[in-house]
C-alpha cells in the first residue's frame, strides 16, 4: 500500500511539473512576441491542416501588417462590435461575461459569448478547437499572461493579424484584398464595419456577403464605432 501512495505522489508530482513546464512555455512565447510577430498560430494550424485534408496544396491568406498600417475605422469596428471596454479592463469584461451567461441560461443553450479581445486572442495563439473546462481555464491564465506582459496595443495588432476572416484568410490585410482589393489601410468605415460583422462566423459570411443579419449587424457597428476608444 505505501508503495502504491508513493507512485501515486510521484505520478501528481510529475503531472503537476509538466503542466508548470507548459506554462512557462506558454509564457517565454508571449515574451518573445511583444517585440517580434507570429508567424502562426494554434488556430491558423488547425485550420489549415483541415483544408488540406481536402486539397494538399491549399494554403492560408495571410500576411502581417504593423498596427500603424491598418485603418483606424477597423480598429473602432472591432472594438464597437467584439469588446466595448477593451482599453479598460485587464483581461476580463465581468458584466459581459454575466450578461451572456443570463442571455444563455435563459435560451437553454450558448447563443452569446463574453469573450474578451485579449481572451480570443488567447485562444487563438495556442488553443485547440475543443470546449473543455481545462481550455478555458487555460484561455484564462493565457489571458492573465498576455495583459500583464503586454500593452493593449500590442495585445490589438497582434489580434488583428491573426483573427480568421474567411476560408483561408487570417487577418487584416489579408481580408482586406480578400473582399475589396484593397490594403487593410484603406479600409473604409463601412467596409470595416462589415468585416467586423463577419468575425463570429467567417467562413459562412465568406460565402453568403448579402445575408441579412450580416448587413443588420453591419448598421449597428457602424452606428457604435465612433465611441469605440481604441489603443
Amino acid at each position: 500500500m505505501n508503495i502504491l501512495r508513493s507512485l501515486l505522489w510521484r505520478a501528481l508530482l510529475v503531472a503537476i511539473g509538466l503542466v508548470l513546464l507548459y506554462q512557462v512555455w506558454l509564457f517565454a512565447h508571449i515574451c518573445w512576441w511583444v517585440k517580434f510577430n507570429p508567424s502562426t498560430s494554434a488556430f491558423m494550424e488547425n485550420r489549415l491542416a483541415i483544408m488540406q485534408d481536402k486539397n494538399p496544396n491549399a494554403e492560408l491568406r495571410y500576411k502581417w501588417v504593423n498596427y500603424a498600417n491598418i485603418s483606424n475605422s477597423l480598429k473602432r469596428a472591432l472594438i464597437a462590435s467584439e469588446d466595448a471596454k477593451f482599453v479598460d479592463h485587464e483581461g476580463f469584461d465581468w458584466d459581459g461575461i454575466q450578461k451572456a451567461y443570463e442571455k444563455n441560461m435563459k435560451k437553454g443553450k450558448i447563443v452569446a459569448g463574453g469573450s474578451t479581445i485579449s481572451q480570443q486572442l488567447a485562444k487563438n495563439l495556442f488553443l485547440s478547437t475543443k470546449r473543455t473546462p481545462w481550455r478555458k481555464l487555460e484561455e484564462a491564465a493565457i489571458t492573465v499572461m498576455l495583459e500583464a506582459v503586454m500593452d493593449k496595443r500590442r495585445i490589438f495588432e497582434i489580434y488583428l493579424n491573426i483573427i480568421e476572416w474567411g476560408n483561408g484568410v487570417f487577418g487584416a490585410e489579408a481580408a482586406a484584398r480578400h473582399y475589396y482589393g484593397t490594403g487593410a489601410a484603406s479600409l473604409t468605415a463601412e467596409q470595416s464595419a462589415k468585416l467586423a460583422a463577419m468575425v463570429p462566423n467567417p467562413r459562412y459570411y465568406d460565402g453568403h456577403r448579402e445575408a441579412r443579419g450580416l448587413l443588420l449587424k453591419t448598421d449597428i457597428i457602424m452606428s457604435r464605432m465612433s465611441d469605440a476608444e481604441i489603443p
